[in-house]
C-alpha cells in the first residue's frame, strides 16, 4: 500500500482500491503526529457512530478474539455507556505506538475517499486484552 503524505495529511494512496479496502479492513497509518484512519467505502456508515466524540483513546494489547494477536482497539469517547470502537489487528496499520508514549499528545483523523472528515485529539494506553472498551477515567 503507498500513501503520500503532506504533513497530517494524506496527498494521495492507492488504500482505496486496495484488497484491505474492497474487503472492508479500516487500515490506519501514522504520520506527523497523527493517526490517520482509512475507511474503506463499504463502512462509511460508522462516520455517524464517531460523531459526537472529545477524544479517541487507543489501546494497545492482545486481542482474546483473535488468538491474542497484537491489537488496537480505537474508541471514541463520547460520554455515552456505549461509545463506538474500531478493533485493528497490527497488520492494520503501518506502525504500532511505542509504549513510552502512553498519555497523548497526537491527534486521530478519519479519511474516506473523499478526504478528511473529522479529527479529535488521541490518547493511548497499553491494556491487558481487547476489547478493553474503559473510559479513560477509569484506566
Amino acid at each position: 500500500m503507498i500513501i503520500q503524505n503532506k504533513s497530517q495529511a494524506i496527498d494521495w494512496t492507492d488504500y482505496w482500491t486496495s484488497e484491505h479496502a474492497r474487503a472492508g479492513l479500516f487500515f490506519l497509518s501514522w504520520n506527523a503526529g497523527a493517526g490517520r484512519l482509512l475507511v474503506p467505502d463499504s463502512q462509511k456508515r460508522c462516520l455517524r457512530e464517531m460523531r459526537g466524540a472529545s477524544q479517541v483513546i487507543v489501546s494497545r494489547g492482545p486481542w482474546v478474539d483473535q488468538g491474542g494477536r497484537d491489537a488496537l482497539e480505537l474508541l471514541w469517547e463520547d460520554g455515552t455507556d456505549s461509545p463506538f470502537a474500531v478493533h485493528i489487528v497490527a497488520e492494520q496499520t503501518d506502525r504500532m505506538i511505542p509504549d513510552t508514549q502512553q498519555g497523548g499528545g497526537f491527534d486521530i483523523a478519519v479519511w474516506t475517499r473523499g478526504g478528511l472528515k473529522e479529527r479529535w485529539p488521541g490518547r493511548y494506553r497499553v491494556v491487558d486484552a481487547i476489547p478493553d472498551l474503559r473510559p479513560w477515567s477509569e484506566q
